[in-house]
């Protein structure tokens, strides 16, 4: 379901109109009828006014109920992390983390080998490395 579908669902859920909406949250209607119109994005400031306003999560207007739920294996293992001690899940935290950041860096390097844009022409090995090597003749 989309942002724009998910805000309508809620307006029609609490029967308000968009000027309901607008009224209660402190956002202007334009910007209302712009989101549910699909128009535009949420900003940040919108998202944390709804969440605010409804008693929502902000993450609700964003995502589907299980979008942001870990698979099974990891929901497993993250009830067995809540047992540690407050130290032993802050090194959990810090090696997923660390994972992650690698995880995004081996992506990022990928794609930018990938890009033809990003492409660097490459001097033919024997270029300047052997011209170096030469010595004058007097």
């Amino acid at each position: 379901m989309t942002f724009s579908a998910r805000l309508i669902s809620l307006r029609n859920e609490k029967f308000l109109s968009q000027q309901g909406i607008a009224d209660l949250t402190g956002i202007h209607v334009q910007q209302t009828r712009r989101c549910e119109s699909g128009f535009c994005e949420p900003s940040s400031g919108v998202l944390r006014k709804l969440a605010k306003t409804f008693s929502i999560s902000a993450d609700w207007p964003l995502f589907d109920k299980d979008e942001r739920i870990p698979s099974d294996d990891l929901a497993l293992q993250s009830e067995a992390v809540k047992q540690f001690t407050d130290d032993e899940r802050a090194a959990v935290k810090e090696v997923v983390e660390s994972l992650i950041i690698r995880y995004r860096a081996r992506r990022r390097n990928s794609e930018r080998r990938a890009s033809p844009s990003s492409r660097k022409v490459r001097q033919d090995d024997s270029g300047p490395a052997e011209m170096g090597n030469m010595r004058r003749s007097k």
